[in-house]
């Protein structure tokens, strides 16, 4: 009877095996998952790769429905996929599993061109006119309106794209902008201290005035933002229409050289430049060229020099030609011509200023 109970209890322990055998599996299959999941890429990232579009981009399109992921539609931001097992069509086209090399071009756009991806788009495309057979699918670095032009960068990487249109990443887009009447100070100092849009206060700019008369304006405007037409509306909050509009370089590429409706690669040289955050620097990129009317440049933009139908400060005093030197964020040292750099600037000039009209005063009164 013992025998047959013990055995009863043997039998009884019997599931308790089986249940920890159970468990083993489940960390074998917790350990396949894993192995799996390693192979596994945001869904924005592939469309990104394939030179879809930015990041960011690519989130647009699955949101509105664009991205078939195994002839399903998915819309929700987050999905990955495992690209050697699963397909993936946008706008009814397949992308590869194996993104081709990376491209890179710089275009200068004309105007009527049109910064889209859209087959059914019946207008001018950007796209377009890069005319390279090995081009594959790119897209455009943001956007320039339609009735807009200037340079443009086109691309299949959508890494590097959102790393120059984001504008945590520093990279600055420079803009010749023309508009009608002559623009107020006032209006200036607005778009260089930021307006308020629909999607928040815009951040601030670097304005320079080269020319301003009764019949029109011309300024430089450097941003690092990229809202949409953003420039057109900033102007038109402080009540200018902008007549012409033209993108004349992104961080160290200018538009020099470069013919409207052309286009040329990148060089790695100058991938690399954009991607290590360098900027635009020189006299040729906003130093003193272009100054006009006694303007001069500061951090933000453009401002009236002393002296130039303004007040001045008590530092400075009547008589004798100023020279100018642009120091540190654009700021301008101001020193009396004459006076040795040790004075100390605008205040050693006063003092010396002071002592010798102190001189003078003192010799009239011998005189008498």
């Amino acid at each position: 009877m013992v025998r047959r109970r013990s055995g009863t209890r043997g039998r009884g322990r019997a599931p308790l095996k089986k249940v920890g055998a159970k468990r083993m599996p489940a960390r074998s299959s917790s350990a396949r998952d894993e192995k799996r999941d390693q192979h596994l890429v945001r869904l924005n990232k592939f469309l990104a790769d394939n030179g879809v579009a930015s990041r960011r981009g690519s989130d647009e399109l699955i949101e509105s429905g664009k991205v078939l992921v195994d002839e399903q539609i998915v819309t929700e931001l987050g999905t990955k996929i495992d690209p050697s097992t699963q397909v993936v069509d946008v706008n009814g086209v397949r992308l590869r599993s194996d993104p081709r090399e990376r491209r890179y071009y710089l275009l200068h756009k004309p105007a009527g061109v049109v910064c889209t991806n859209e087959e059914r788009e019946t207008r001018p495309r950007a796209i377009d006119l890069i005319t390279d057979p090995n081009k594959g699918r790119i897209f455009s670095v943001g956007r320039l309106d339609e009735e807009s032009k200037g340079l443009i960068i086109m691309t299949s990487d959508g890494e590097f794209a959102d790393r120059i249109a984001h504008p945590r990443f520093g990279v600055e887009k420079r803009y010749l902008v023309k508009v009608p009447g002559r623009i107020t100070d006032e209006a200036v100092q607005k778009i260089r201290d930021g307006v308020h849009l629909a999607e928040g206060r815009t951040a601030r700019a670097r304005v320079l005035v080269q020319r301003r008369t009764a019949n029109g304006s011309t300024l430089e405007v450097t941003i690092q933002e990229g809202k949409n037409r953003e420039v057109r509306r900033v102007f038109a909050r402080v009540g200018h229409k902008v007549l012409a509009l033209t993108r004349t370089s992104i961080g160290p590429l200018t538009i020099r050289g470069l013919k409207e409706g052309r286009w040329r690669a990148l060089s790695r040289e100058e991938v690399e430049g954009l991607l290590s955050g360098t900027g635009p620097n020189g006299p040729e990129n906003g130093a003193e060229e272009g100054l006009r009317e006694g303007e001069e440049v500061g951090f933000g933009g453009a401002r009236p020099r002393r002296g130039a139908g303004t007040r001045r400060s008590g530092g400075a005093r009547r008589g004798g030609a100023r020279t100018g030197t642009l120091g540190p964020g654009g700021a301008r040292r101001t020193t009396r011509r004459g006076a040795s750099a040790s004075s100390g600037g605008p205040r050693g000039a006063s003092r010396g200023a002071s002592r010798s009209g102190s001189a003078r005063r003192g010799s009239s009164r011998r005189r008498r």
